[in-house]
This record gives structure tokens, sequence and C-alpha cells, in this order.
């Protein structure tokens, strides 16, 4: 598979990489078997760039990668993880839930210090028995997740303190590269328009369906050399499954305006004679922004069906035609749109 650096680093990943939070459990168990086939899957279909992070299953997905890389060749594979949050044991049967099932016996803490992002790495480390992490990013920081008031003191936080963590550790050569893992664009620009950073993984903003991204972070990074990972190209299963009912969108029931768009999509794609999750999958590939794209799921067949939809290569005069159906996301307010 054809590979693309990160940022102005010499790190190079696969164009499509593999997403782990599945792996944790996310909506649905995923025993160790299943998540060491599902591994193999992605590894057999060319992806050498594995995702995940602490949050996943509460240690859970941290824990299959660990176990599924360290019996294959050091060299060959990208490993990311995620900092910000902290895992503290609990009593078993106590962990809040989160949509993962049977996750570890944890729970979370957010901390997005220098010390926080630090003791964070150490525990990857030992969660994942590996001893290197190539990418590390800042997980979930932002209104989306937080709202704006308690946002702010996380933000303050990073920035005061949390940014020298990662600066040290890629310095030091611990990491190669280091962003944010996010799901919304201006706590991108906060960010970039105080330090700089290598790459994002940022889901759902950069899609065929929405281009949130398109208008101010895309020229800001290209213009500090900031690459994309992107994920949730499939924006929380509708561009996979079309407007059916029960359809989600955004990680919740898509509304009457976002079935209507997708409907319009869907009747250019088999216009082509493609399944709408080809163009869904192909779209951000075609900016040289995108390092990666990101795919997650917890099924050995659900990966080698999406990896077939990467071939063949869709004409670029097909994409304008979804232009007029795209959207952008509202602004966010002051209380978290995403608990």
């Amino acid at each position: 598979m054809k590979t693309r650096r990160i940022g102005q680093t010499g790190l190079e990943v696969t164009e499509v990489s593999f997403g782990a939070a599945a792996l944790g459990g996310l909506y649905r168990a995923c025993p160790r078997e299943q998540a060491m086939e599902t591994l193999a899957a992605a590894w057999d279909a060319g992806i050498r760039y594995f995702d995940v992070a602490p949050w996943y299953g509460l240690g859970l997905g941290e824990r299959h990668v660990g176990d599924f890389l360290r019996g294959k060749p050091e060299t060959e594979w990208v490993l990311s993880t995620k900092v910000g949050r902290l895992l503290r044991p609990v009593p078993t049967g106590t962990v809040p839930d989160y949509s993962y099932v049977d996750p570890l016996s944890f729970d979370a803490d957010y901390d997005y210090s220098y010390d926080g992002i630090m003791r964070s790495v150490e525990f990857s480390y030992a969660r994942l028995g590996l001893n290197r992490i190539d990418i590390l990013y800042v997980h979930d920081l932002g209104g989306y997740t937080h709202g704006a008031e308690r946002n702010a003191v996380h933000l303050r936080h990073f920035l005061d303190s949390g940014i020298r963590a990662l600066e040290e550790l890629k310095s030091s050569a611990a990491i190669k590269a280091f962003g944010l893992g996010v799901n919304e664009v201006p706590v991108c620009i906060d960010v970039m328009t105080n330090a700089d950073i290598d790459c994002i993984l940022l889901a759902g903003r950069y899609t065929l369906l929405d281009r949130t991204a398109v208008a101010d972070l895309l020229p800001l990074c290209r213009r500090k050399g900031t690459s994309l990972v992107v994920g949730g190209v499939f924006n929380s299963g509708i561009l996979a499954t079309g407007p059916v009912p029960g359809s989600h969108f955004d990680y919740m029931p898509a509304n009457d305006d976002v079935l209507a768009k997708v409907g319009q999509m869907e009747a250019i794609a088999s216009k082509h004679g493609v399944p709408l999750a080809a163009p869904a999958l192909q779209f951000a590939l075609r900016d040289p922004l995108v390092s990666s794209v990101l795919i997650g799921t917890a099924k050995a067949s659900s990966l080698e069906r999406n990896m077939k939809l990467l071939s063949p290569a869709l004409a670029d005069s097909i994409f304008p035609e979804f232009d007029n159906f795209t959207l952008v996301a509202p602004p966010l307010g002051a209380e978290a749109v995403r608990v």
C-alpha cells in the first residue's frame, strides 16, 4: 500500500489506517479472538498504521492492539495512541456506561497537563506491552466534548504545560509526531494559533457530506505544514448505509435535512454504478494534505468489504456532483455536544 508523510516529519504512514475504537467494545462486545482476526485482516490488506486510545474499552483497545503488533516486525508498523485521559481502577461492575460493552474495570479522568500527559504515556506503554509509540494525539480537547467553560480550563492546562510534554517527547525521539485527535474544528484553530503540531486526527469534519474543515482549517494546515488523518468518513454510518430508518449522523439519529442530502448523494452514486460508501471512502484521499484515512471496525468481513471500495479509483469528475448536498456543522454552543 502507498504511504504518505506526516506533516514535516520523516514518518510515513499507509494511506489507509486502522482505528481500534470498536476493538474496545464500542456498542457491542469484542472478544480477543475477534479482535485478533480483525487486526490480521487489516494487516493482510496492507494496512500498517494502527490508531488506538486509552479511552477505547478503558484500556482494552490498547491491550488488543499491543498484543497483535508485538508479533509483527517492528520496522513495518506505525502506532498512534492518545493522551488527555488517565485511567484509574474501579470495582468490578461499577464502570460508568460510556457505550463500551465489557470494558476493563477502569474509569477515566481528564488531564491535559504536562504531568498528566507524561503519566498517560507511561500507562500506555504498560497496557500496550510495546516499547514504541510513534504518534501521540491529544484526545477530545474542545467544546464538543467538554463545553465552553470546562474546555477553557483544559485548553489552558494544555497550552501552559501539556504541549511542552509533547515537544520534549518528540525532541528526545520518544515519539516521531504529535497532534490533536478531535471531532471538531474550533479547537484545532485555537491550538494551531498558539502552537505548532504535526497532524490532526479529525473525525467526521472532512467527509463527502460534512465539509466543516474546508473553509478555515484546511488552509491553515497548508500554511503550517500540518497533516490530516481523516476518521469518521461514513459520518457515524449514514454514508455507508444510506438514509435508511435508524441511520445515524454525528453519533445521533440523522435529522430530515441530513437524510435528504444523503438521499441525493446516494442517487448520484447509483447513477455512476457505485455504492455511496465508495466515494465516501475515497473522497479525503484526493487531497495531498490528508496522510491517511482511518477505517474502524471490529469485524474482519467489514474491513475486507471496505477495502474493496478503494478500487477502482473513481474519476475526479464524479466528486463535484456531490458538492451541492454537503453541510457545515453549526457553531458549538456553550454546552458539550457529546458527553
